[in-house]
């Protein structure tokens, strides 16, 4: 495909660091100009895997199967823990990442495949469990919606977590899905800060836009949360309480907390955007990092990567528990099922399940989105 567009200036990660994996690298000389060499325009790579539905079995994620139909992430969210994904195709995490995105074109053809197979034993299915399945991208190739529709067709449940307000587009397909108890949508909500979204979050929609985006959700009939994450102490942690205000007066019913994560090359991209926006904050931001992270800015322990240990995560967890209480009606936590799933040609027969509108205690699973403490916990 190798199709090229034109794009705005800004962009998360101010460089490209070298790929963990690799002996060479590229590095801009020390004079680098970017009015004569700007930088990188979005590049779109079809991705040929031949399966779309992948699992985990890790202890701290609450779901075992997720959907990704595009690698890399046009947002350019600084901080995004997925940006070390890209270094196993041979990129960088830094611009690489947000400039070269691989696209699954046969996402929705594959996602169908797998779901008619004897041997899929319908699940919760969070989409997307590593980049955002709403980037703008989406918006012409459709490829999440493409997946919205097999999933409805085969009743199968699904999460969806996102930034981007383009969620509403398929108000239709999650209206239909939660009609039958399998769907719930998290929007992710760092901010309230426009100025602060632009450096941080530079092509994700506006916090006014996702908590509009929330409202519509929920007057959908759609179980809808919002995921405060990540929280980045030192800078936006004070937030949180209006955050979680803010989404309840919008509509959503339910929320979740993470703590900021700073994976292998993230950590150097974050520390070098903290030097080149916010200077004045960086020493407070990494020291209180450190004191979450035994003394790191990571820690990739099961149980403790989403939320830190020590005094602070006390702090921050018991205020957003406190914030929730406050907040009030945050603590409608979605229950999904996979008692309507269905294959077309009648095939649920076939593995015993209940017809549409029969019921099956063992077939409902939590809408809880795995990243963080959720108000029940």
């Amino acid at each position: 495909m190798n199709v090229t567009r034109s794009s705005p200036p800004a962009r998360g990660a101010g460089s490209n660091p070298p790929n963990r994996f690799e002996h060479l690298s590229f590095e801009r000389d020390a004079d680098w100009d970017p009015e004569q060499d700007p930088l990188p325009r979005t590049v779109f790579l079809r991705d040929r895997s031949s399966k779309i539905i992948t699992t985990n079995d890790s202890p701290d994620v609450g779901f075992e199967h997720s959907i990704n139909p595009y690698r890399g992430c046009e947002h350019g969210c600084v901080y995004c823990f997925a940006r070390p994904t890209h270094e196993y195709l041979g990129f960088s995490a830094g611009l690489d990442f947000e400039t070269k995105i691989m696209v699954k074109e046969d996402a929705p053809k594959l996602l169908r495949e797998e779901l008619s197979a004897p041997g899929w034993v319908p699940k919760v299915i969070a989409l997307s469990g590593v980049t955002d399945p709403y980037q703008p991208v989406e918006r012409r190739l459709k490829l999440t919606r493409g997946c919205l529709e097999v999933l409805a067709e085969f009743r199968n449940p699904v999460t969806v977590v996102t930034k981007n307000n383009l969620v509403t587009r398929d108000l239709d397909l999650l209206a239909e899905l939660a009609g039958c108890r399998a769907a719930a949508v998290f929007i992710s909500v760092t901010t309230l800060d426009t100025e602060l979204r632009k450096i941080l979050e530079p092509r994700t929609s506006p916090p006014g836009a996702r908590l509009a985006t929330i409202g519509a959700l929920a007057k959908a009939g759609i179980p809808t949360g919002v995921l405060v994450a990540p929280v980045i102490p030192g800078l936006t942690d004070h937030e949180v309480p209006a955050i979680l205000e803010a989404a309840a007066a919008a509509g959503a019913s339910f929320a979740a907390q993470a703590t900021l994560r700073l994976p292998y090359a993230v950590a150097p991209l974050f520390e070098e955007w903290l030097a080149r926006h916010v200077p004045e904050k960086k020493d407070k931001v990494l020291n209180r990092l450190r004191a979450l992270r035994r003394g790191k800015l990571n820690n990739s322990e099961f149980g403790l990567r989403l939320r830190g240990e020590g005094i602070f995560a006390e702090q921050m967890a018991r205020l957003f528990q406190v914030a929730c209480r406050r907040a009030g009606g945050l603590d409608r936590e979605p229950e999904l099922s996979t008692a309507f799933f269905r294959r077309p040609a009648g095939a649920q027969l076939e593995l015993g399940l209940p017809e549409p509108g029969g019921r099956a205690a063992e077939g409902r699973q939590t809408g809880r989105w795995p990243h963080g403490s959720s108000t029940g916990s």
